[in-house]
């Protein structure tokens, strides 16, 4: 195991990665930004490295201060956690020629997985259903462009090739208005990726979202470890998570992760990932995959009882999985919301000093936060202040204990968008299961 690791992220998913290198007697360092002095993981760290100032691209994106930091504490590998740096091939390569382990896949997987369009041909070589699309990058011959949107049926979606976090797509009716958003979505993908390549898919227009997350360690071996329903968004951006996804029955479970983990194995694949798919009129169809930790990876982690960090750190370290498929046992239901700094229906972030701060507690309750008391949320970066995962022994029960919780748990001083949870975790449709990833939108009239 890792004498000491470096852990290149802020926040929530910082304080998790620390909290799971202490179980494994490994030392932890936090990098962290001027403005991130005072996060609850860098007093907690081992050591710590002020890598630059608020500005992530100056800091948490600076490959070179992540890795001269690495160097200065002489630590032996890199936890990217979520966001930043974490899908980055760039980075993950730059590590590995420093010397240090990145922990996470390897490089050539991630620019494999990363190009929506290489994935897409990887997937559908491995037999994993694809969304009906071009196929390919969009040239500048309209004619042409319009034909395949024809032969695809409208509406048709177009993404950018590089793309991720719900950026660079752009929904298209009719053929009047292709050429237009062709041309706006390429450069909006080339200032957001540096990579103008675009392609066209078949817009499913009430489609749930579900994934699967699995497990794939250096010596072949691969689990999949369940799905989860992350259709509750708002601009392609998750709110509330729950697994087991309501509706998905035992045998689709299995072959839906049968498939993820051959395509694992053919694509040579390490570490923690998982498959995302639109889930319609009970057919799956991939849509990209996270090489990554997910930020809703804890209710995976309730209902099977597995430490996904702690798996990360082991299989980086050269360890072989000490799981096997038939050893994964779904029990019970979970739920997360995501609780952000920002008001609850106008969404405008609130960054700003927390006055008081009261946790929910109780059986089956669990909070994944870096605030406290006095702690100062900066306006530089994302509004994730902490995610409250509610577990029971099935999804009635855990949405119940969720609602409770929700009324529960106090941060004065900031608004959150815990009213918004507080009414969705009691609307009707939701709680019957099975809503399209439109529904939050179509609720506050957005759509």
């Amino acid at each position: 195991m890792f004498d000491k690791v470096v852990i290149a992220n802020r926040g929530e998913i910082a304080l998790r990665v620390l909290r799971a290198c202490r179980d494994l007697g490994i030392k932890t360092v936090a990098v962290h930004s001027s403005a991130d002095r005072d996060l609850k993981h860098v007093r907690l760290a081992d050591e710590s490295v002020c890598i630059g100032p608020p500005s992530p691209t100056e800091s948490y994106l600076n490959i070179p201060a992540v890795i001269a930091a690495a160097e200065v504490v002489d630590a032996v590998a890199i936890h990217p956690g979520y966001g930043f740096l974490s899908e980055n091939a760039d980075f993950a390569e730059r590590v590995e020629q420093s010397g240090f382990v990145f922990i996470g896949p390897r490089p050539e997987t991630m620019r494999l997985m990363g190009d929506k369009l290489s994935a897409i041909k990887a997937m559908q070589e491995a037999g994993v259903p694809c969304v009906p699309g071009s196929g390919k990058p969009l040239g500048d011959d309209i004619g042409e462009n319009a034909a395949l949107a024809r032969a695809i049926g409208y509406p048709v979606i177009i993404k950018a090739a590089g793309g991720g976090g719900g950026r660079g797509m752009r929904v298209v009716h009719s053929e009047a208005g292709l050429r237009n958003a062709i041309g706006l979505t390429k450069r909006e993908a080339a200032v957001a990726f540096q990579n103008d390549a675009v392609y066209l898919e078949k817009f499913l227009e009430r489609p749930r979202h579900v994934e699967f997350q699995v497990l794939a360690d250096a010596h072949g071996n691969c689990i999949h470890l369940g799905e989860r329903d992350c259709s509750m968004q708002r601009r392609h951006q998750k709110i509330i998570e729950e697994a087991p996804a309501p509706g998905i029955d035992e045998a689709t479970r299995q072959r839906m992760g049968a498939l993820c983990v051959e395509a694992c194995k053919r694509i040579g694949y390490r570490g923690a990932g998982t498959f995302e798919f639109l889930y319609e009129n009970g057919e799956f169809y991939f849509i990209e995959m996270n090489t990554r930790i997910q930020v809703e990876h804890p209710v995976t982690e309730e209902i099977t009882g597995i430490d996904l960090v702690k798996q990360q750190l082991r299989v980086a370290a050269g360890e072989p999985l000490d799981i096997r498929q038939e050893d994964i046992k779904i029990l019970g239901h979970a739920v997360e919301c995501r609780i952000n700094a920002e008001d609850a229906y106008t969404f405008r972030p609130s960054p700003g000093r927390i006055g008081v701060y009261h946790p929910a507690g109780g059986p089956g309750v669990r909070i994944d936060s870096h605030i406290y008391d006095g702690y100062v949320v900066p306006p530089y970066y994302d509004s994730l202040i902490g995610k409250l995962i509610c577990h029971a022994e099935n999804r009635e029960a855990a949405l119940t204990r969720m609602q409770n919780a929700l009324t529960e748990l106090v941060i004065e001083g900031i608004e959150t968008n815990i009213p918004l949870h507080i009414d969705l975790v009691s609307d009707a449709a939701f709680r019957a299961g099975g809503t399209d990833i439109h529904f939050l939108e179509r609720r506050l009239g957005l759509a």
